[in-house]
């Protein structure tokens, strides 16, 4: 018998983070549809509970580390829209990751239909004087498996 030697490939998907956000009235413009600033509040929310789920949140980052991450640059395409009702998956895929700064690629789905896609960059920052500051290295260790 012989074996076949097999190359073991990521897979992409095992990466990325996905947050279910229902589009409620306050979301959504006149004509029902989501208003394209609400996308970037999704975009938050996903990230910030990504954090949640790496066993951090904001708070305590402020209070233990004094840091606190802030948007630097958002570069959002708008497809297509999302409807009055509609539930949509937001995800989050760490793009990269220096001790400073990360890129997030995000995206949000309505089933299978691409409906927002998003490049976000976030800095780390003093709480106090919002200076540049490294990522508590335990946090960027537990970013890095997202890597």
């Amino acid at each position: 018998m012989t074996k076949i030697p097999v190359k073991p490939r990521l897979q992409p998907e095992l990466f990325v983070y996905s947050f279910p956000v229902r589009v409620y009235f306050e979301n959504t413009d006149a004509g029902g549809v989501v208003y394209h600033s609400e996308y970037l509040k999704f975009l938050e929310r996903a990230r910030t509970e990504w954090l949640r789920h790496l066993g951090y949140d904001h708070q305590a980052l402020a209070r233990n580390h004094r840091i606190v991450f802030v948007v630097t640059q958002a570069a959002v395409d708008f497809l297509k829209p999302a409807r009055l009702d509609d539930n949509v998956a937001v995800s989050v895929h760490l793009e990269s990751l220096g001790k400073v700064r990360c890129v997030f690629l995000q995206e949000v789905r309505r089933d299978d239909e691409l409906l927002v896609r998003a490049k976000v960059t976030v800095a780390c920052v003093s709480g106090e004087q919002f200076k540049p500051a490294e990522i508590p290295e335990a946090l960027r260790r537990k970013m890095q498996a997202y890597l």
